[in-house]
């Protein structure tokens, strides 16, 4: 019984710690700001402006690339994306321009391309921008493709969703708001030195501050090397702050559409205080807490004021309350899955060593890339983190091909958003996204790793061409099939 309790204790310990690095560190700047974003997508945006430019029937020269463009400025991770791509789909845009916008956002924004040429070169970064830009336009092709019949019918479906704002097209007040609240993720995402740097610095007199973090050292441990995050003394506040949003919320915003009540001004306020805490930099030293007031910190406050201002002034309560209930609907229909993906993944970090990968990914194989997209999977790093990790590996002996597709996969497969997907378009364009990400991950890795090892660009043009030829004939049975 002793030897099943050690075995299975640090395996939990695994995935709580996990949760609660994630939930410190990510959801508040990164994900409870995408959920309001959605919100107001879904509620104030009318269906004519989705799909003009991002619709089943737009101009595939505009729309997918559109759809990249889109993407290419928003430095956040999966789980971060998943809510707007919901957002972007539910209100009318096509299947194929919603999963381009879905698969190259994390994979190849801007901020992640500038990183990945910093630290493990550029010869990198400019094959992840190139083949993530081809086959994350190639994917949503294919599975425009796949599943146009249903694309049609989900197509029908939104014309019935939110007619009065598509009649009357979108205010200026809904888009400033709408934009202010995008502003808000960049202010609190962006790892510019204006942003992240201290402008004012305090310190406040916690003698116990030092024991407080060496005890949450000790149950979450850091490790930046293996991309644990650890948890500090504000993450534990914000962790606090969160459980007390959702409780409010729920007596606040559940029944939004009845009427706003006492609860639903304390949750807004909640979200307003910790959305600022989580803005500062806040770290233990001897002398106890030094508090410093970021750039980020000045930019989530004005953004803040200005949607107070908007929300106040310029838009209706029934506008106000269409945004909340639809916010709240993706929170209830996303976070869940979050949470459950997020605490499996942590106890399978336990499990999986990553010398079993660096043994597996030394050489420019089949096999090598394709454990590179497994490792990808199972071993979900946030924006940004993959990079270093990355370099890792690399000096650890992985070969740049397998190296190459984790970067394209890590983004982009974490389990937590497999699952969230899945409630989104169903299981199985899920997993048809799933193995097509995998398929083209490695078929970027095995090329570019080819190129790497002294193979000539004539040679790989004809090796690619064979694939995507091979690739459209599969494509072509499967769409005379669904014809007849």
């Amino acid at each position: 019984m002793d030897t099943l309790l050690s075995s299975i204790l640090p395996v939990l310990r695994g995935g709580l710690g996990n949760l609660a690095a994630y939930l410190a560190a990510h959801v508040l700047l990164c994900l409870l700001p995408a959920f309001f974003i959605a919100g107001a997508m879904a509620a104030l945006i009318p269906k004519e402006t989705i799909t003009r430019f991002l619709g089943r029937n737009a101009s595939k020269a505009v729309s997918y690339p559109a759809a990249a463009a889109a993407g290419s400025l928003l430095a956040v991770c999966s789980c971060t994306i998943v809510p707007l791509f919901a957002g972007i789909h539910k209100k009318g845009a096509g299947l194929g321009p919603a999963i381009t916008f879905l698969f190259f956002a994390p994979a190849a924004n801007i901020l992640a391309l500038v990183y990945t040429g910093g630290i493990i070169g550029p010869d990198l970064a400019i094959a992840r921008f190139l083949l993530s830009l081809v086959f994350g336009i190639g994917i949503g092709l294919i599975m425009a493709l796949l599943f146009r019949a249903d694309d049609v019918a989900h197509d029908q479906a939104t014309d019935s969703a939110f007619g009065a704002a598509g009649a009357q097209g979108m205010g200026r007040a809904a888009l400033v708001f709408l934009l202010t609240w995008v502003a808000l993720l960049l202010a609190g995402t962006l790892k510019l030195g204006v942003l992240t740097g201290s402008w004012l610095q305090f310190e406040l007199p916690l003698s116990a501050a030092p024991a407080w973090q060496a005890g949450l050292d000790q149950l979450v441990p850091f490790d930046a090397g293996k991309g644990e995050e650890g948890v500090s003394v504000q993450g534990v506040l914000l962790i606090g702050l969160l459980a007390a949003i959702g409780v409010s919320a729920w007596r606040g915003i559940e029944n939004i559409q009845s009427g706003a009540n006492r609860w639903t001004g304390i949750s807004l306020g909640l979200i307003a205080l910790t959305l600022l805490l989580a803005a500062l930099s806040i770290q233990a030293t001897p002398g106890g807490l030094r508090i410093g007031v970021t750039g980020k910190f000045f930019g989530v406050a004005l953004a803040l004021a200005a949607l107070l201002q908007i929300g106040r002034r310029h838009m209706s309560e029934d506008e106000l309350q269409d945004w909340l209930w639809e916010s709240w609907r993706f929170v209830k229909q996303i976070f869940p899955l979050l949470v459950a993906g997020v605490f499996i993944v942590g106890m399978i970090r336990v499990l999986i060593r990553p010398e079993w990968i660096e043994s597996l990914a030394g050489a420019n194989t089949v096999q090598g890339n394709l454990a590179g997209v497994a490792f990808g999977v199972f071993m979900y790093f946030p924006t940004l983190v993959e990079v270093p990790i990355a370099r890792m590996f690399l000096d650890l002996g992985m070969h740049r091909g397998p190296l190459l597709a984790y970067l394209m996969a890590d983004p982009e497969l974490s389990l937590q958003s497999i699952l969230i997907i899945s409630a989104i378009i169903g299981r199985t364009k899920a997993w048809t996204y799933v193995a097509l990400v995998a398929l083209f991950s490695t078929v970027a890795g095995l090329s570019y790793g080819a190129w790497i090892d002294g193979t000539s660009l004539l040679v790989l043009a004809l090796g690619l061409a064979g694939f995507i030829a091979a690739l459209a004939a599969l494509l072509s049975m499967a769409g005379r099939r669904q014809t007849v």
